[in-house]
């Protein structure tokens, strides 16, 4: 008997090294199925560092590299038939642009972690990068690749709600309630410095993620958003707290919250879309019910793995009903997707939509406007209009 299993793609990383959370969340994620392997990698900006975290996790020294620019060199010294087919890139905001724009513009297939870039101006160079390349770029807003996420979305624009009204997201931490920047707290220290971090600090961080998740479950555009944003904190150079109303192509509105101060609050991120027909509610920290109440009729609690579900999440459930998933399982969601559409390209075929499930260069390129008018909106504060042609239209599924 043949075995079909594919072989596992290879990937290299930049950053993500010794110390940094992100990088080893999403090497876990990778590993879930098996689909990839690190062959590769650049993994810190400083070289002693990068080649330490690079021996510690297998890499043969030909592959380990002090810089992502000495990454890329060696890549494109190898055949195709021998290079790394993903890049995954997991550094601080700054340093984005130019490592995904180099590896674009090579032709390789690249992932990169939120926000996507600094300015519309460099997120819209990528797009037209990746779209003259023809290669996969995926964003990693994780929260999306949760099932009951993907239930909700299917809910929603199947018609389940009716004519959506009212959308309201929260996304609170209390991490950075005190000033853990000063202590000399790494996480802390460049998600808090606008040279690094960007223009926004907690509505980039996580203002990002809830901006993402609106548009993935509902596929409404935001016309117009008015801002408060603000550093609660003594001494901060970024806002640490962000509110702001929405207002939606088609007349719904919203409301958008992204706040680090709400002291003893853990990782909150929590929807709710309500329509003319029902309401739905989701938490992450409760990540496998998804509430939905109707207008008439009983409330139902849908659960993760149960039969009746959407085909979108019942693909994306890997354990039971009653088994609990989460974090790490939300994110090799996206990953399998983004995989899915490396091996379509690779055989000449189009992904199956469902299979290929994650989000896009484009995705990330709105992200960043959104932050820029929310940033606009609060200095100005007035109203700001988003021009939809800056940005990218909400990708629809169906």
């Amino acid at each position: 008997m043949t075995d079909k299993t594919p072989r596992r793609l290879r990937y290299a990383m930049v950053g993500g090294g010794h110390g940094a959370f992100i990088g080893a969340v999403h090497r876990h994620a990778i590993a879930l199925d098996g689909f990839a392997e690190l062959t590769a990698g650049a993994l810190s900006s400083t070289a002693e560092k990068a080649l330490a975290s690079g021996r510690a996790l297998g890499l043969a020294d030909e592959h380990n590299h002090v810089s992502w620019q000495a990454l890329l060199e060696a890549e494109l010294k190898r055949s195709p038939a021998e290079r790394v087919e993903a890049v995954v890139i997991v550094t601080p905001t700054d340093s984005h642009f130019p490592i995904a724009q180099a590896f674009a513009e090579a032709g390789f297939n690249v992932v990169c972690d939120k926000p996507l870039v600094h300015t519309s101006e460099q997120a819209r160079a990528l797009v037209a990068t990746v779209a003259a390349k023809g290669g996969v770029f995926g964003v990693t807003y994780n929260y999306t690749g949760y099932p009951m996420v993907r239930q909700a979305r299917e809910m929603v624009r199947s018609g389940a709600l009716g004519a959506i009204r009212k959308v309201v997201v929260e996304y609170n931490q209390g991490w950075l309630a005190t000033a853990l920047e000063a202590a000399g707290n790494k996480q802390a220290s460049w998600r808090t410095d606008p040279a690094r971090s960007g223009p926004a600090g907690a509505l980039g961080d996580i203002g990002s993620h809830a901006e993402n998740l609106v548009s993935t479950v509902t596929g409404l555009e935001i016309e117009e958003l008015v801002a408060d944003l603000g550093a609660l904190v003594p001494g901060r150079a970024l806002d640490d707290d962000a509110s702001m109303l929405l207002r939606f192509k088609g007349g719904a509105r919203g409301v958008l919250v992204a706040s680090q101060i709400n002291a003893g609050l853990e990782n909150d991120l929590r929807l709710r879309v309500s329509g003319e027909l029902g309401t739905l509610e989701w938490r992450q920290e409760e990540p496998n019910r998804l509430a939905h109440y109707r207008r008439e009729g009983a409330a139902e609690i849908l659960t993760r793995g149960s039969p009746w579900l959407g085909e979108a999440a019942r693909r994306a459930v890997r354990l039971p009903a009653g088994h609990p998933e989460g974090f790490i399982e939300a994110f090799a969601n996206i990953y399998r997707g983004v995989f899915a559409d490396i091996r379509a390209r690779g055989a000449g075929q189009v992904a199956d939509p469902l299979e290929a499930d994650y989000p896009r260069v484009e995705d990330g390129a709105r992200g960043v406007h959104f932050i820029e008018s929310a940033v606009a909106s609060s200095a100005a504060r007035r109203w700001t209009v988003l021009d939809q042609d800056s940005s990218s239209p909400v990708r629809n599924l169906r």
